[in-house]
């Protein structure tokens, strides 16, 4: 049975570096975050509906890559950060989002605390509010019974609580 692992949290915390490097350690999968690729074709502005298919995009990568997997796929991104994004920027939540956030449930979410240095992108949009936004995270999280744990820490601090986490599965 194949461990879903979600790599979840705030913009510039980590989750990138991180799925790539749990895929590397444990010589298995990952699900890049579909969401830079679909905005770089479009552009930076974007609509509700343009997030509500950077979600579908998200979950058809997933499952295609869950064949290839050996026992864990790790996933840039859920439908945590989407529903998240949805709501903080639109207000509201395409249905579509919600229901999957409330029904598929990752066997994992590791919630990247933005302890890290903010990182200048132009997809980025929250440089300032991070830690407000990883508390709706955390709700979030807490509001479906998720199991989730906190990465936090830097270098080999912060993967080591990774693979630690990972590992207790």
């Amino acid at each position: 049975m194949i461990k879903r692992v979600a790599i979840t949290g705030p913009e510039s915390s980590g989750k990138t570096e991180l799925a790539f490097y749990l895929a590397d350690r444990f010589r298995d999968m990952w699900v890049p975050e579909f969401s830079r690729e679909y905005l770089a074709e479009i552009g930076p502005d974007y609509s509700l509906s343009d997030i509500e298919a950077i979600a579908r995009g998200q979950f058809q990568r997933e499952e295609q890559m869950i064949s290839k997997a050996k026992k864990y796929l790790f996933c840039d991104t859920d439908f945590t950060v989407t529903k998240i994004w949805s709501e903080v920027v639109f207000g509201r939540c395409p249905e579509w989002i919600d229901m999957r956030f409330n029904e598929d449930h990752y066997d994992l979410y590791l919630l990247c605390y933005p302890d890290l240095p903010w990182k200048p992108d132009p997809l980025r949009q929250n440089p300032d509010n991070r830690k407000d936004l990883f508390l709706l995270y955390q709700k979030a999280l807490v509001s479906i019974g998720a199991n989730f744990r906190q990465v936090d820490g830097v270098g080999d601090e912060r993967t080591q609580k990774a693979i630690s986490f990972v590992l207790s599965l």
